[in-house]
């Protein structure tokens, strides 16, 4: 047993040496450019990529919170269990993200649709609608990608067989994703910080006009 412990992880090593890392890059920018213009990211995965759905959209929500810059405005759709299964039940399983994205995603926005597989048909109606729509669409796939991986405009194909270190690449880039972005943010703080101030001193030594009365 210890010998299949070890292996795990042995492999998951070469993994995580063997990662896309400017395809990494980019995906941080985009998400970043989306932040600046004020737009929202929404996140979605079928399955066990719902639970990393969910824990991206709080590490993006939270985490990367920064004094004098606003929250990321980030909305996981994988949550809502109520309209999920209403939308289930009324249309098929297929359409529980396509639906919601239909209703609230908007040009400027990203998409991000995670999938190990890369052939979820639910995952792959939402980024056809988030295509038709004009947003941008970022995949997480395992290594072949999918029909995902050729749908998406950026996909991180994780370079592992093993679906469970597929899953667990997954969350490592979406960890590593919010924690360049939290760098880059604060890096920038000081500057804003200064830039305030000034405006401040500015005001404050603006001479006050006061009405005469005639």
């Amino acid at each position: 047993m210890r010998n299949d412990i070890e292996r795990y992880w042995h492999e998951l090593g070469q993994v995580a040496h063997a990662m896309p890392f400017s395809l990494l890059e980019s995906a941080a920018e985009v998400l970043l450019a989306c932040y600046r213009r004020g737009g929202t990211v929404f996140v979605l995965g079928n399955g066990g990529s719902a639970a990393t759905a969910s824990h991206f959209v709080c590490d993006l929500a939270k985490g990367t919170r920064t004094d004098g810059f606003p929250a990321f405005r980030v909305v996981s759709l994988t949550d809502n269990v109520p309209l999920m299964t209403a939308w289930a039940n009324d249309t098929s399983y297929d359409r529980v993200f396509a639906e919601q994205l239909s209703a609230l995603v908007r040009p400027g926005d990203v998409v991000v649709a995670i999938s190990a597989s890369g052939n979820s048909a639910n995952v792959l109606a939402a980024t056809r609608v988030a295509r038709q729509l004009g947003t941008t669409t970022i995949a997480f796939t395992g290594q072949s990608g999918g029909r995902l991986g050729r749908l998406a405009e950026l996909t991180i194909r994780v370079p592992a067989r093993s679906v469970e270190q597929v899953e667990d690449a997954h969350l490592a880039i979406a960890h590593s994703l919010c924690v360049a972005i939290r760098a880059r943010l604060r890096a920038a703080a000081p500057a804003v910080a200064l830039d305030k101030l000034s405006t401040l001193e500015d005001a404050a030594t603006e001479p006050v006009m006061h009405d005469r009365a005639s």
